[in-house]
């Protein structure tokens, strides 16, 4: 074969090649088999609670223990930290002293979804239906969350303290949950004028759980009262005991592949359990690295990365702070400040891939695109770049040497065009302890959605970049 001659715009330009022209075949399945492995994950782990549970069990396999099966840290040794059931970190101590800095890679594990309210049960007597009350959490299009199958996921406090696991609408013999949405020959006059943000307000979101009366006659909400029947029979639970629950509605579907050709991944809570189960298969294949890998996985990230599970939290440095603690004589706070500031992160979550029909939203010269691999965005925020880290150049060219260099398809990205919107991630919240940060993750179509839908290329390519990254100098 002649070797095409290299123009001086070959040496000069941005390359700009579709990622899925220079997949082999063996890379091919390898990328296939990969996304196997994430649709089962996507499948399983709906609520971050879930996902702290896989990412325990799947560490453990891998060798990891808790930091309390450890007497002293060495060079090799894995870690699993854990913080109220909701947010997780892995890590792999390296060669270096922890003082000289981390490779950090963190993701956030929760997802927009609806929420039940603390008192959400109640019947409505003229359409003779049980319904809850709820509280949707993050930012959703909430028309969208209307005649889709929906499921019960999460815990309940009972009165003598016991927590109670509620999984109800996955399993295929389950029954599910609903939104009712208003028929078009009636809802002219109702909701056509309505904004889009309106079409569904938020108190409208009520799930519809049941429609057959209780045999109590003297009962006076025999709906309500065969309801709590149901759940008394099949947890021991009473009404009161709700207040002490999270229960959250998720979708009721399994993640399932996109497109004829397979090329996609459809599935709720990819934003940003891509991310977490990328970043986690990356750590659990790191061995001995010359730098501690840390692995984090936060809560709370949709609602502004607030409470004690969030990146606002105090968890990213208590992880630090307790591995010194192991790994130093004569351990004090100053170690733990160097070791933050000495270190290089990556806040991994997702970024908007180009949409077919609206392309108007998007500065083309800069956004993602499905299948081009992992996207690399300087900053993020809103309008003049608010609530941004805006990463240094030089950290931003250390990712770009170091994916070019392993030959990782990557991409440069920006959500959207200026004034058209925006969005944050947790890097301005890792930036606070001093080190250097970027956002970096998988574009997505369809974001916040119950369907969101991400490339199989961009997906393992996500993975080898948080792994090469974890394992650089």
């Amino acid at each position: 074969m002649v070797k095409k001659k290299q123009t001086l715009e070959d040496k000069l330009s941005t390359k700009q090649e579709t990622s899925w022209l220079e997949v082999t075949k063996t890379q091919e399945k390898k990328i296939y088999d990969f996304a196997d492995g994430y649709k089962a994950f996507l499948s399983e782990a709906k609520t971050e609670r879930e996902s702290v549970d896989f990412i325990v069990e799947a560490a453990k396999k891998k060798g990891f223990k808790f930091l309390d099966k450890y007497k002293n840290l060495k060079a090799g040794d894995k870690i699993i930290f854990t913080n109220m059931g909701k947010l997780a970190a892995l890590a792999v101590i390296g060669k270096d002293p922890i003082e000289k800095g981390m490779k950090v890679v963190a993701s956030h594990i929760d997802s927009p979804r609806i929420d039940l309210k603390q008192k959400p049960l109640y019947e409505d007597v003229d359409s003779e239906l049980a319904l809850f009350k709820t509280h949707y959490y993050g930012g959703i299009k909430k028309y969208q969350w209307v005649n889709i199958p929906l499921a019960l996921h999460g815990i309940i406090m009972n009165a003598d303290g016991k927590i109670l696991n509620v999984t109800i609408g996955e399993d295929p013999n389950d029954p599910v949950f609903i939104i009712g949405d208003l028929l078009p020959h009636l809802s002219h006059k109702v909701q056509s004028d309505r904004k889009m943000s309106e079409v569904i307000k938020g108190e409208e979101l009520r799930i519809i759980i049941g429609n057959r009366p209780s045999s109590d006659k003297d009962a006076k909400s025999k709906l309500k009262l065969n309801i709590l029947e149901i759940l008394n029979k099949k947890y021991g639970i009473v009404e009161e005991d709700l207040i002490s629950a999270e229960l959250q509605v998720v979708p009721a579907t399994d993640a399932r592949d996109v497109g004829l050709d397979r090329s996609m991944v459809g599935g709720y809570g990819q934003d940003d359990r891509i991310c977490a189960y990328t970043s986690l298969k990356a750590i659990m294949d790191v061995d001995k690295p010359k730098k501690t890998a840390l692995t984090l996985f936060f809560d709370k990230e949709e609602v502004g990365s607030i409470g004690a599970t969030g990146a606002q939290g105090g968890f990213f440095e208590m992880v630090v702070g307790e591995m010194l603690e192991k790994a130093v004589p004569n351990y004090r706070y100053s170690i733990l400040k160097r070791a933050m500031t000495n270190s290089r992160a990556v806040s991994a979550d997702v970024d908007a891939g180009v949409h077919p029909m609206f392309k108007s939203v998007h500065d083309l010269g800069n956004a993602a695109r499905l299948g081009h691999g992992i996207g690399i965005c300087k900053f993020g925020g809103a309008r003049g770049k608010g609530g941004s880290n805006d990463a240094n150049a030089e950290f931003l060219g250390e990712l770009r040497i170091l994916f070019n260099k392993t030959k990782i398809p990557w991409q440069y990205t920006e959500l959207g065009k200026v004034d058209e919107g925006g969005g944050g991630t947790i890097a301005r919240f890792l930036s606070e302890h001093n080190l250097e940060v970027i956002d970096c993750g998988p574009p997505l179509l369809s974001m916040h959605s119950p369907f969101e839908i991400a490339s199989k290329v961009d997906i393992y390519s996500a993975y080898r970049a948080f792994l090469e990254f974890q394992k650089a100098d």
